[in-house]
């Protein structure tokens, strides 16, 4: 097999945010950047999250990447696809979640207490919510799992990516649906964009 030119970037990205990562990917013409990505229902076993990565970075190496980021938060790890990053020497989008780095870091870490008993979604979490959240927890046949898993929320945040009007109304009727109070921010991409501006340019020279 062919090696990869040394001035192309591997990164191995969550497909959670696969939609905005190449969004923010063409607007910036960072076409030497090839994208990689793991399935999304890794979320629902985070465990699973390190262990995967570590196995895309080797397979990334033996293709002949140089550059190798990483396009996911800690996402429920526990510092275990940190230990990976550091071991493996490569860089990872900082934040403990998508949507603490979409509505940025910053705002996330400073409202923490309030964060606490908030449910939170994304465009792609609005979309998938059944197949993420109420297939799996047999929510329509088991409506007392809701107050088991959600009950102690207090209200749910949609981050939005997207100026959509089908997806806000979708992302209000979760909310109720969860009996959680319901509050939309448009964050745009926050501070994805800037993390993976600097994921490109670290590419090797």
């Amino acid at each position: 097999m062919d090696k990869v030119p040394g001035d192309r970037v591997r990164l191995i990205a969550c497909g959670a945010i696969a939609r905005e990562i190449l969004a923010v990917l063409a607007a910036n013409g960072l076409s030497h950047v090839d994208v990689a990505c793991l399935p999304a229902l890794l979320h629902n076993h985070p465990q699973k999250i390190a262990p995967a990565v570590e196995e895309a970075i080797a397979k990334a190496r033996g293709q002949g990447y140089a550059t190798i980021a990483v396009a996911y938060a800690d996402c429920g790890t526990g510092g275990l696809l940190d230990a990976v990053c550091e071991r493996q020497g490569v860089l990872r989008i900082a934040g403990p979640h998508c949507f603490s780095f979409f509505q940025g870091n910053e705002r996330f870490l400073a409202e923490a207490d309030d964060n606490m008993r908030t449910f939170w979604l994304t465009d792609f979490f609005v979309r998938q919510f059944e197949a993420f959240f109420a297939r799996p927890y047999k929510l329509d046949r088991h409506p007392e799992m809701r107050d088991m898993l959600f009950g102690h929320y207090e209200r749910c945040i949609y981050v939005a990516q997207t100026e959509d009007r089908a997806l806000d109304a979708k992302a209000e009727a979760i909310a109720e649906r969860l009996k959680l109070r319901y509050e939309r921010r448009f964050t745009g991409y926050g501070d994805l964009a800037p993390a993976l501006r600097r994921m490109a340019e670290a590419r090797a020279r």
